[in-house]
């Protein structure tokens, strides 16, 4: 005896509009259909929906199940490259697990990139979240450099900086800047993708400067900024030579991305 629709739903364990996507999607076909336009299930209908739900709930895209379903190497290449999918998934969400037990058991934060939890004490808030946008424009070698940077440098001079407001005078602004300088060129000479960081961006040249801008911007007051450029740019000519001509435009000199990374990475 044949099955209607719903009939058939229920055997298979699903729902009537489950089925009716199917026949939509080309996986089932149609059946034939009595004088009064109802439907007629066999079992090869009962068989193949099962099937289908079968490769669902391995992970099967629908896109795929037809390749799936047929028979010879196309099958076992389509599972393999599946099998790699869930393997990869499988792989992110495990980590991703280890991450929030990390958090739950104060180990890790939320507020910066993964890895950098060992220096979190050594970051100030605003360094912290500089960090985060960083992920998302730096690569993960570039990410691993700038960490190796803030584990490795002394806090001399963040106090200083973090406590600069607008008011600040010319002589105060300039000697915060020395004190940062030798060690940001050094860096810059350490780690050379400072200078030209186009090898090591996620995202566009136009992208990450307009990103890099905005978000120091938004961080730092007109003081901390004329500092950091301050001190970019007698680092640069401390590192590159005396012709290098240091600036107190600190607009022009944080311009750069790279410049950035390495104020950071050194406080």
């Amino acid at each position: 005896m044949p099955w209607s629709t719903s009939e058939l739903a229920e055997l298979a364990g699903t729902t009537v509009n489950t089925v009716r996507h199917y026949h939509r999607s080309g996986l089932l076909e149609e059946p034939e259909r009595m004088s009064n336009g109802y439907k007629q299930y066999r079992a090869r209908h009962l068989v193949r929906l099962l099937q289908i739900r079968r490769l669902r709930d391995l992970g099967v895209p629908l896109a795929q199940i037809e390749s799936v379903g047929s028979a010879g190497d196309t099958t076992k290449e389509a599972l393999l490259a599946i099998d790699a999918d869930l393997a990869a998934s499988i792989d992110r969400l495990q980590r991703a697990r280890a991450e929030i037990r990390a958090i739950v058991d104060g180990a890790s934060t939320t507020d910066l990139p993964a890895g950098f939890e060992d220096v979190a004490g050594r970051l100030s808030t605003s360094e912290r979240s500089l960090m985060l946008v960083y992920e998302q424009l730096y690569d993960t070698e570039a990410m691993a450099d700038l960490r190796t940077m803030v584990e490795t440098e002394s806090d001399d001079g963040s106090a200083e900086f973090e406590a600069l407001t607008v008011e600040a005078d010319d002589e105060t602004r300039q000697r915060v800047a020395e004190m940062f300088a030798p060690v940001i060129a050094q860096h810059l000479t350490d780690y050379p993708w400072l200078s030209e960081p186009t090898e090591h961006l996620s995202k566009g040249p136009r992208v990450t400067a307009q990103a890099f801008l905005e978000t120091v911007g938004g961080l730092y007051n007109e003081a901390q900024l004329d500092v950091l450029g301050r001190a970019s740019a007698l680092a640069r000519e401390q590192a590159f030579g005396s012709n290098v001509a240091p600036s107190t435009d600190a607009a022009a000199d944080d311009a750069a991305p790279d410049d950035a990374a390495s104020d950071e990475g050194q406080r």
